[in-house]
C-alpha cells in the first residue's frame, strides 16, 4: 500500500472518527460505520497493518500509527471542511456530508487551502 487510495483514506479516517467516541476501535466498529461486510474490513485492516498504517493490539484494538494518524486527520479536516461550506451555501446536511466524502479524495492542496482561506475570511472557521 504505497499509494494513499481513497479506499486508504476512508478506513483511516473512520478509526480517527470511531477513536473520538471510544478508546478501544474493532473492526466490528468500522463494518458498522462504513456498511462494509466483515471478510472486506477484515482484509482492509490487514493491508493496514502491513502498511504501517495501523496496529491492532491482542484486545482487537486498532490504533492509528504516526503515517496513519497523519492521512486520517488531512482526511477528516478536508471533510469537515468541505461539509461546512457546502451547507453555508445552502446545501442540505445529508447532501453536504456525501459530497464532501467525495470531494476530500479528489481536492487538491491548493484549492483546499484557498478553500480554507475563504472560509475563514466568512467566519466559518476561527
Amino acid at each position: 500500500m504505497s499509494q494513499v487510495t481513497d479506499s486508504v483514506e476512508n478506513y483511516l479516517e473512520s478509526i480517527y472518527v470511531l477513536r473520538k467516541k471510544s478508546d478501544c476501535v474493532r473492526s466490528i466498529d468500522i463494518v458498522r460505520f462504513l456498511g462494509f461486510s466483515k471478510p472486506s474490513v477484515s482484509v482492509a485492516m490487514r493491508k493496514l497493518r502491513e502498511s504501517g498504517h495501523i496496529k491492532v493490539s491482542d484486545k482487537g484494538c486498532i490504533t492509528l500509527l504516526p503515517k496513519g494518524e497523519v492521512i486520517a486527520e488531512e482526511t477528516y479536516k478536508r471533510h469537515v471542511l468541505m461539509r461546512s461550506f457546502l451547507i453555508h451555501i445552502g446545501v442540505s446536511s445529508d447532501t453536504a456530508d456525501e459530497d464532501a466524502c467525495k470531494m476530500e479524495h479528489v481536492i487538491s492542496k491548493e484549492t483546499f487551502e484557498a478553500v480554507q482561506e475563504y472560509a475563514k475570511n466568512i467566519g466559518l472557521l476561527p
